[in-house]
């Protein structure tokens, strides 16, 4: 479609009628921010961001807007049933009305009178113009919202039976997200718009409007002609308007989870053979649903940044990773990405990506600061998909890749740590610090909780393993992976995997000699093994069963199945009283927070501090703190002492079971006190 030329006068007439609104106490301070901030992210008119962030109604705002342009006003609901006659039709041609987004619906060959619907009755040009196109010796206009003047268009036009179908139904919501665009993001600002989801709605008394009218006011130049209706006149009496269209019929598609779990299994196998960036994209994708859901981003537009997050890497390949981070801090990564930054979104031109998707993808290598690329955006200008994956894509490249710009693998608070020092130049600050918030401590908890299992596949075909990898990953658990024994062996000297997955054919040698292996080892011993191969012989699951496996599962498996055999050996191990152990630091989550998942959470075990030279220790018994040392001092004192370490290491032994009680008070008095003489302590 031709849009009607938008220029900055009617933009800046519309904005006027915005601030009168605000003036006049129509619409409150929050409304005319919100509205701002969907015109930033989706562009169009003031008038439909208005009704979009629920500033007021649409008939309190076409009522207004009559008032405004001394004109009247149809409702959209009205326009919807209108026939319009053919010949009263052809008075505008079809280029004329696309290009001005307007329709007639009346002609008097008496009067020479053209009535029309528009979103800008006050256009004088655009008057002009349908005067001499249409021939007629005066032109009408009523008014209309701009989307029921463009669904007009399409029905009366374009033959689209259903242009006006779902007009009106969809609001946007702004919570989270709202207050996260004005840059106003603390902890306390995202609990309290988690509460104002839809509440931003402006209840209107019956005196805030005048009641709308729909038929046309008498000016004096009206006052000696017939009045004017927007039905048009047929020879006949007027029949009653004709029935809505039937709705459409279900189209048949694929719905954007099955979409999205598709590009998640291809990508996965494009990226088999990454090296140590295999499962990036998919891993950039689950990091962009956790933000976005953290934000409040709207379904539709979460799944189209999703699609972003599954393509952004699709045609890049060379010898450089390219992130947000990487190609603004080496002339190497930038002149690669000025070649490849547009490729991802070329590649996929005919499946028709929504415009969200490809706003994201083609300005994710975009600085807050607007000096990134291609250079066209700063700020919040840039797309708010955008801003996300240069965050998400960065922290990914960062918690996985060797090569990154640290030169080393980081865990979640170093690579945020990092990721800060570049806040409000790169990144978003505001969309930073969310995501800090968002993925410090997630994992950390978990592991504390032992709700997060680190399992290894021993597998050398990536085929073989994607899916598994995939399915593993969606029920929480945290996928290692090795091609061959002597990477299996290595990772596990290493520790922390709390089971294995392994193939029989493997090299150099071979799954049985592995597991013959690893039940030498004291780590190894009662480790849980699971046997996936293709190997169908009797003899090899015998001898397999008398290694003491888990189980013998013959390819291909059904993933529902073997995940809860997998869960339960894990459980099973629990409870005999072999768990792993988790370390940290006091940076990444901070002692009262351990205190408190641990309380919470009923463990058991050691907790173990160590700042420098200094050390102390919390025994934990069912969640309850029933001793602590620190120094010389033990007990509550102890405990207390503790509490002030802002810096320093900690180790949690989750086998350990406290000899001896010297606290009896619970967690949360604990808690309390110490923060007190904390307090007390920084008068």
């Amino acid at each position: 479609m031709t849009r009607r030329p938008h220029t900055q006068l009617h933009q800046r007439t519309n904005l006027r009628v915005a601030e009168q609104l605000i003036a006049e106490n129509r619409i409150s301070p929050e409304n005319y921010q919100a509205a701002l901030t969907y015109l930033k992210r989706y562009g169009g008119r003031v008038e439909e961001a208005l009704l979009e962030v629920n500033a007021l109604s649409e008939a309190a705002l076409l009522s207004y807007l009559a008032g405004y342009y001394k004109t009247n006003f149809v409702s959209t609901e009205r326009l919807a049933k209108v026939e319009i006659d053919r010949l009263v039709r052809e008075k505008i041609p079809r280029k004329v009305a696309e290009k001005w987004q307007i329709v007639p619906v009346r002609f008097d060959g008496t009067s020479g009178v053209l009535s029309i619907v528009t979103a800008d009755p006050h256009n004088v040009e655009m008057l002009d113009e349908v005067r001499i196109a249409s021939g007629a010796k005066e032109v009408r206009a009523y008014l209309v919202r701009p989307a029921a003047a463009e669904a007009a268009v399409s029905k009366f036009y374009q033959g689209d039976a259903h242009a006006f179908t779902n007009l009106g139904k969809s609001v946007q919501q702004f919570g989270m997200l709202d207050v996260f665009e004005r840059g106003s993001i603390t902890e306390a600002s995202v609990a309290i718009a988690a509460t104002r989801v839809g509440a931003m709605e402006r209840t209107m008394s019956p005196g805030d409007f005048a009641l709308p009218r729909e038929t046309p006011r008498e000016t004096p130049r009206e006052a000696s002609q017939p009045r004017v209706s927007v039905t048009p006149v047929p020879p006949a009496p007027v029949a009653a308007p004709a029935p809505l269209p039937p709705p459409p019929a279900p189209s048949v598609g694929v719905a954007p989870q099955d979409y999205a779990e598709t590009l998640n299994v291809l990508v996965s196998i494009i990226e088999s053979g990454r090296a140590e960036l295999r499962g990036h994209s998919s891993q950039v994708a689950r990091l962009t649903r956790k933000l976005g859901e953290r934000i409040g981003l709207e379904p539709k537009e979460l799944d189209a940044v999703l699609v972003a997050a599954y393509l952004h890497d699709l045609g890049k390949i060379g010898s450089y990773h390219l992130t947000a981070l990487n190609v603004a801090q080496y002339e190497g990564h930038r002149l690669a990405a000025e070649k490849t930054w547009m490729l991802p979104s070329r590649l996929m031109e005919s499946v028709k990506l929504s415009p969200t998707t490809v706003q994201a993808l083609v300005a994710m290598y975009e600085r807050y600061d607007g000096l990134g690329l291609p250079g066209q955006r700063a700020g919040q200008e840039i797309p708010l998909g955008a801003r996300v994956l240069a965050i998400v894509d960065s922290f990914a490249d960062l918690t996985q890749n060797p090569r990154n710009p640290a030169r080393r693998v980081l865990p979640p608070h170093e690579a945020c740590a990092l990721l800060e020092k570049f806040k409000g130049s790169i990144f978003d600050p505001n969309l930073l610090d969310l995501f800090r918030a968002t993925v410090s401590g997630g994992d950390l908890r978990a592991r504390l909780l032992h709700n997060r299992s680190r399992v290894l596949v021993v597998d050398a075909d990536p085929e073989e393993t994607t899916v598994l990898e995939l399915r593993l990953n969606e029920q929480g658990f945290e996928v290692k992976i090795a091609r061959t024994s002597d990477q299996a062996l290595a990772m596990l000297e290493a520790g922390e995997i709390e089971i294995v997955i392994s193939e029989l054919d493997i090299g150099p040698r071979d799954g049985f000699s592995l597991l013959e292996e690893a039940r030498k080892q004291s780590w190894g011993r009662d480790l849980p093994w699971l046997i996936l191969t293709r190997r169908q012989g009797r003899t090899d699951a015998q001898r397999a069963f008398g290694l003491g496996v888990v189980d013998y599962v013959i390819k291909p498996a059904v993933t529902e199945v073997l995940i809860p055999k997998l869960t339960q050996a894990v459980e099973r191990r629990a409870t005999q009283g072999v768990a792993r152990g988790v370390s940290g630091s006091l940076a990444e989550m901070a002692l009262p927070d351990l205190v408190q998942i641990l309380w919470h959470g009923k463990k058991n075990g050691l907790l173990q501090l160590r700042r420098g030279s200094e050390t102390g220790e919390i025994h934990f018994a069912d969640g309850r703190v029933v001793h602590a040392t620190w120094g010389q001092l033990q007990g509550e004192d102890a405990f207390y002492g503790l509490l002030a370490l802002t810096d320093g290491e900690f180790a949690l032994d989750p086998n350990f079971r406290p000899p001896s009680v010297s606290i009896t008070a619970s967690p949360e008095a604990l808690l309390l006190e110490g923060m007190r003489r904390l307090d007390e302590m920084h008068r």
